[in-house]
């Protein structure tokens, strides 16, 4: 494997100038009255926001502030890995690698760095690895999309080229997945393993051995995919239909990913600003990854179910944060894995380490303490 060489990116007047010409003619489309978000985005809040990131957003100032993080890239089996490498301040450190989800990429783990890497107790310090999954972010767009199961094993292939034999894991979204996996696959190197969800649940066995919290929780996660999963179908059936609007229209592309941000998080107005939605929304747009982001749904829905059934034997934490999606039972997580660590955190939303990244911190220094 390469070197990792340091890593930085700066947007050409040209790429930026290109954004805000598409973004000041932007074709809008009509909305009921009064339809606020419940048809979608709200297109009365989107037409704000584009005009912020038309005229006020200063993305150069977003780059820098970005830039000021330990960034590198690395070539692992031939694909370009970008990612983050924060190595604790002092003190003993466990090394963590971070996986982000959809839609998102190192982003989403971005305010819990320092938390992670200079704790008050330096026993709790972390070297902390966030790369981003091929498809996402700065990392390459593979020819052909990647499941969970393989970047999990890319993940430690990075982590031996980092000199890390032994590490913990942790994400949420996707990156819950991809940490399940690392648990599965390398379970001589994975110390233990943090997870946010439980992600989707599939069961192959008899309904009757299931509790009932577990069948209930069946049943409000197909209510919630009938309601609010019209996006994953679409990512899972056929990517590149949606892919052709969202490449071409930083307009919607925001619409697609705002409404998500909102519907998963805890306190939507009250979490994200405007400059911290765009620079999500802006790395997408500069990398060209929305449509080999989706398609890695269908690469996911392809895994075998047995796969799905295996249990998590290394030492399992699960830290559900109030405001999520879909939160599972003990029940289910203690049939699914070792459950060792099982906390209902009052606060948060499917992107905790951004909206609530002090309680999110503490959450991964409290499991992992045992595990050093």
């Amino acid at each position: 494997m390469a070197t990792p060489e340091p890593f930085t990116t700066r947007a050409t007047t040209d790429e930026l100038e290109d954004l805000r010409s598409r973004l000041r003619n932007t074709r809008w489309p009509d909305a009921p009255e009064d339809a606020g978000w419940s048809l979608g985005t709200d297109i009365a809040y989107l037409r704000r926001l584009v005009d912020h990131w038309a005229t006020t957003f200063d993305w150069p100032a977003q780059e820098a502030k970005l830039s000021e993080l330990p960034r590198f890239r690395t070539t692992v089996d031939g694909l370009d890995i970008h990612f983050i490498h924060a190595k604790a301040t002092a003190g003993p450190a466990l090394p963590i690698v971070l996986t982000h989800g959809w839609p998102d990429s190192f982003w989403r783990y971005t305010k819990v760095i320092q938390l992670l890497t200079n704790p008050a107790d330096p026993a709790d310090a972390f070297d902390v690895i966030v790369p981003d999954v091929p498809g996402f972010g700065y990392s390459t767009r593979p020819a052909q999309p990647l499941n969970s199961i393989e970047v999990a094993d890319l993940w430690a292939r990075l982590m031996d080229s980092l000199g890390y034999q032994r590490f913990g894991a942790a994400g949420g979204d996707i990156g819950s997945h991809v940490s399940r996996y690392l648990g599965l696959n390398h379970p001589d190197r994975v110390v233990a393993v943090h997870r946010t969800d439980g992600g989707i649940p599939v069961y192959t066995g008899d309904p009757a051995e299931l509790t009932q919290d577990e069948r209930d929780w069946m049943q409000s996660t197909a209510a919630w995919g009938a309601a609010e999963g019209a996006y994953a179908a679409m990512h899972r059936t056929k990517p590149q239909t949606a892919a052709v609007g969202l490449t071409d229209s930083p307009a919607g592309l925001a619409a697609w990913i705002v409404e998500k941000l909102r519907s998963w998080s805890d306190d939507f107005d009250e979490t994200y600003t405007m400059d911290e939605i765009l620079t999500n929304i802006t790395i997408y747009w500069l990398t060209g990854t929305i449509g080999s982001s989706m398609r890695m749904y269908n690469a996911n829905a392809a895994i075998p179910p047995a796969q799905h059934a295996r249990r998590v034997e290394v030492p399992s934490g699960f830290s559900l944060f109030s405001g999520d999606v879909v939160r599972p039972p003990r029940a289910w997580l203690e049939r699914a894995t070792n459950l060792v660590y099982f906390n209902e955190v009052d606060g948060g939303g499917h992107f905790a380490p951004f909206e609530e990244p002090e309680l999110y911190a503490a959450e991964l220094r409290e499991f992992f303490r045992p595990y050093r």
